[in-house]
């Protein structure tokens, strides 16, 4: 294990000294746990002992009710009948609830209107909610729903891409328009090629599989006002969605979410089915209200990673140099627009991952599918658009007879900043050859090859493939105007910080970071500052914790309200103490004012007394960013995060079965604002991105039900899946360009990206099966049943 991972355990949650003890002003050379402090995540020790609290942790009020959502059994129905007699009759049930009872609108959509809360006339997926029921027990509640009678009159249902193709075909128009970036004229560069070759790659979904389920709680207020604990990653967009529900002002919902088991997008827009039911039902009835699903259920019900076919044709010279690319994208989004659009916009924006395309044509698709509706997820989108490129480098080097890494490096957007994306934005923070460079030399990437080489000449049964690729993200909202985030700062006048902020904690470490930043500023102990709950009553108005900006936004904020409370203090200091402004220093656990000392809380009360304001807000936006979707052009991201994994696996040619080996990552976090967080965010990100390459399988069956829908059959990586060899490293030269939080980069969403070399070595490993003859057609998951149909092919064909 690093030892960053390691350090400093006495802040993982052991007690230190007293932040309140009267010791005189100290000289300590630093504070303990402030901005690049390998600190253990704030609840860690919580999270090992069980004791970190979530929502269904919380002692349920006296007269909480349990709600269970019924729902539908057919793909695409017209619901001729319903009748809930019997489930109104049932012992235990207090409340009945459909779209009739819903006072505002029956919409829990995040963008357009399409996501009824509960089916009315028709329904679209099977899982789709049909009615709640309310009543003392859960065991009550879902044993009252099997009592319904629902008469369906089937109706023409699309599961599959090739079903959304001929039905968007048939009707002359998709889900949501097709869309399309340019740059030069790829028509012409591809036909005057000097080498051409096309192929098509189909990548899987991924279930978010969060530890800890969907779930919310609602308890009411008076003058009808409720309270919404929700397990979500955008507390205003659910704060929005159930006053729209109750057709009540925002202000009559507050919601809070101190902390989540898990989200990878997959509680960002979904979450606010589950909080407008269970809000529902406690105005309804007077009574709290808890709507907890198991997993079967929120497998059924909840949106995945969009399913993308990808037809590439690739022009390149004899040297592998890309001259032309025309990418394809069929994007299977479900019943409803959800945030799709977005989505499969990134996975234009990222078609490109780290190459200079010379003239390409990115077109994509959106397909309407009567499946339950997909939604974000790690990436949001951008994976799948890297992976069609890497397969497109791996065919070329294929083609070419050249090493891929040899391929990949001659098409790096250059460092001296000149390249230019498909959407006309210069990339001129290109480090990702610097990255590759040093990553060849120390995971000995050549040297391995050549023994990779002669292992599988040895070996019939058993053969290796290694690969190195590169990532580069992009960092910012798509969407413009939720690149931005508030926080609030109060300090007590005994020295104690209390910080709130519009970001969400999922176990990523927000909060830790956030705090760190504040420690920083103030120059205090990171023990000093106290880490609390997001809720829409402190925060408003706030962006979703997602597309990898969390730090970068919510950290900017809080460090702008410490600011600004800071400077009134060093104000304070100045009239009262009669110094230069530049002779007020903050330095750990103290303030210099001119010749003299004080600690910092001695400096607070003394400020309290003046009637110094010690609470502040703190808002920022992320600027120099905007983009022209009618045109596909401007400025997207605030910069990009880079980086690069070499994988090692091995494949039993008899069965398919494959493991990784090795894998050897180096990856750009800029001036890390915490090292263990972000090492734990890489290694677990390649991970579950290795998860939903190889083993995630997300299967329909040709009536619409989701068949892999529980652990006995959808199998997401385990700890036996981890290499046993694993190396992982921070880039030491990284630096931010653009002027972020202490100069530092996102890490959520780019190391998933880093898995992509796992699915590319085992690529490598197919074709030594056939003895490099046959470059095969593996699809995504490469489960052992793809891998050996994979090596059956070049064998077949070679």
């Amino acid at each position: 294990m690093d030892e960053t991972r390691i350090q400093d355990r006495g802040l993982a949650g052991e007690p230190g000294p007293s932040a309140l003890d009267e010791r005189p002003p100290t000289h300590e050379a630093a504070i303990q746990g402030g901005v690049a402090t390998p600190l253990a995540h704030d609840s860690a020790a919580r999270h090992v002992a069980g004791t970190a609290r979530y929502i269904d942790d919380e002692p349920e009020l006296p007269g909480t009710l349990q709600v269970h959502i019924a729902m539908s059994e057919r793909a695409h129905a017209r619901i001729a009948n319903i009748d809930l007699a019997a489930v109104r009759a049932a012992p235990g049930v207090v409340a009945v609830l459909t779209a009739e009872d819903i006072p505002g609108e029956n919409d829990y959509s995040p963008v357009f209107g399409d996501d009824p809360i509960f089916a009315v006339d028709t329904v679209q997926y099977v899982g789709q909610p049909l009615f709640a029921v309310a009543a003392e027990t859960a065991h009550a509640a879902r044993a009252a729903a099997k009592l319904a009678v629902v008469t369906y009159a089937d109706l023409p249902a699309a599961i599959s891409i090739d079903e959304g193709v001929a039905q968007a075909d048939a009707a002359g128009e998709d889900l949501l328009p097709a869309h399309e970036m340019r740059i030069g004229d790829p028509e012409a560069a591809l036909e005057a090629a000097p080498q051409r070759l096309a192929g098509r790659l189909e990548l899987g979904g991924q279930d978010h599989f969060y530890l800890e389920g969907q779930i919310a709680v609602a308890i009411p207020l008076e003058d009808g006002d409720v309270l919404v604990r929700s397990s979500t990653q955008h507390p205003s967009e659910v704060q929005h969605n159930v006053a729209r529900m109750l057709g009540v002002p925002d202000h009559a919902v507050t919601v809070e979410v101190r902390r989540m088991g898990g989200g990878f997008g997959g509680k960002e827009s979904q979450p606010a089915l589950f909080a407008a039911v269970t809000a529902l039902a406690a105005v309804k009835t007077g009574r709290p209200a808890k709507c907890r699903l198991d997993r079967d259920d929120d497998m059924v019900m909840t949106g995945k990673r969009h399913e993308v076919r990808i037809d590439y044709d690739i022009g390149f010279d004899p040297d592998g140099g890309i001259v032309a690319a025309d990418m394809r994208h069929l994007v299977r989004c479900g019943y409803s627009k959800d945030l799709s659009g977005a989505i499969a916009d990134r996975a234009m924006f990222h078609a490109d991952n780290a190459y200079q395309l010379p003239a390409a044509r990115i077109h994509s698709r959106r397909l309407k599918t009567h499946t339950v509706s997909n939604t974000a997820f790690r990436g949001f989108g951008g994976p799948q658009g890297m992976v069609g490129i890497e397969r497109a480098m791996d065919r070329v080097a294929f083609a070419t007879g050249l090493d891929p890494l040899d391929v990949r490096r001659r098409n790096f957007y250059p460092a001296d900043g000149s390249g230019v994306t498909p959407y006309h934005m210069q990339v001129t923070d290109s480090v990702i050859g610097e990255i590759v460079e040093e990553l060849e030399a120390t995971s000995h990437y050549r040297a391995r090859r050549e023994k990779i080489r002669a292992f599988n000449a040895a070996n019939t049964v058993l053969k290796k493939g290694l690969a190195l690729t590169p990532v580069k993200f992009g960092i910012s909202f798509t969407t413009s105007h939720l690149n931005q985030a508030g926080a609030l700062v109060h300090v007590y006048k005994d020295g104690s910080v209390h910080l709130n902020h519009g970001g969400t904690e999922m176990g990523q470490g927000l909060f830790t970071k956030v705090a760190q930043v504040v420690a920083e500023e103030f120059q205090i102990d990171v023990a000093m500052v106290k880490i609390t709950g997001t809720t829409t009553a402190k925060v408003p108005n706030t962006s979703a914790t997602a597309a990898s900006s969390g730090s970068d936004l919510n950290g900017m904020a809080a460090q702008a309200a410490a600011r600004t409370i800071k400077d009134r203090l060093i104000d304070f200091a100045v009239e009262r103490y009669k110094v230069p402004r530049d002779q007020v220093v903050f330095e750990p656990n103290r303030v210099r004012i001119g010749n003299d000392e004080k600690r910092f809380r001695d400096l607070v009360g003394e400020a309290y007394l003046a009637r110094v304001s010690l609470s502040s807000t703190g808002f920022y936006a992320t600027p120099g960013i905007s983009y022209d979707r009618d045109t596909a052009r401007g400025i997207p991201f605030y910069y990009f995060a880079y980086g690069a994994a070499c994988s090692e696996v091995v494949i039993d040619t008899f069965t398919g079965e494959h493991r990784l080996l090795r894998a050897d990552i180096l990856h750009d976090v800029g001036r890390s604002l915490n090292p263990a967080i972000d090492l734990g965010q890489i290694e677990g990100g390649f991970i579950q991105g290795m998860g939903w390459l190889t083993t995630e399988e997300l299967w329909w069956d040709a009536s619409g039900r989701l068949r892999t829908h529980a652990p006995s059959t959808y199998k997401i990586p385990t700890a036996n899946d981890r290499p046993d060899d694993f190396r992982v490293a921070l880039w030491d030269r990284g630096e931010n360009r653009a002027a972020t939080i202490y100069r530092s980069k996102a890490v959520g969403e780019p190391p998933l990206m880093l898995a992509i070399s796992v699915f590319s070595a085992l690529t490598d490993a197919v074709i030594a099966a056939g003895d490099g003859r046959v470059f095969p057609d593996l699809d995504a998951p490469a489960t052992p049943e793809r891998v050996l149909a994979a090596v059956e092919q070049v064998r077949a064909r070679g």
